[in-house]
């Protein structure tokens, strides 16, 4: 009789504690509920990206070798890469270089394997058009710097959302 009264106890104080846990995490439910709302103007506010964050690629004319590295380690094989043998010197010659950014991953293989660092990341994730044609950067749109969110005087710049603070 003893043990079967000592399992209600267990039992009853296991349920007490059940209904604390889930009062506790549904209190947490309703804080979040009763913050305001955080509304960012598109166009004049703008999110600080992160020091890590993998935006459109930059392109360095000047820098490439043909190699073509870049094509080999894309998982889509998406960077086109023409070029040109010059038989007099034995080096290849880059004619164009491509990229279509509505297919591109964002994945940086191209960036992390490229040996002469002529592929860069910036901070730009403004890739928006209504056609998708005009997403295929040739060598002298990649190779455009987009305006820092920074630098940007016409801008008021937001942190990142982990670490917006409510007014």
């Amino acid at each position: 009789m003893f043990p079967m009264v000592t399992g209600f106890m267990n039992y009853g104080q296991q349920t007490v504690r059940a209904a604390r846990y889930i009062g506790q995490s549904f209190m947490i439910t309703l804080s979040h509920a009763n913050r305001l709302p955080v509304t960012i103007q598109y166009p004049y506010e703008k999110l600080i990206t992160a020091e890590r964050f993998r935006g459109r690629i930059h392109f360095e004319f000047d820098k490439c070798i043909a190699c073509e590295v870049c094509v080999r380690v894309c998982p889509i094989d998406l960077p086109v890469v023409d070029w040109k043998l010059e038989t007099d010197i034995r080096k290849k010659r880059l004619l164009n270089y491509s990229i279509d950014f509505g297919i591109c991953i964002f994945c940086g293989n191209c960036v992390e394997y490229c040996p002469t660092n002529c592929l860069s990341m910036t901070e730009e994730y403004e890739l928006s058009t209504y056609d998708r044609h005009e997403l295929n950067y040739n060598q002298i749109a990649l190779g455009r710097l987009p305006i820092s969110v920074i630098d940007d005087y016409t801008i008021r710049t937001i942190l990142n959302s982990p670490q917006i603070k409510n007014k």
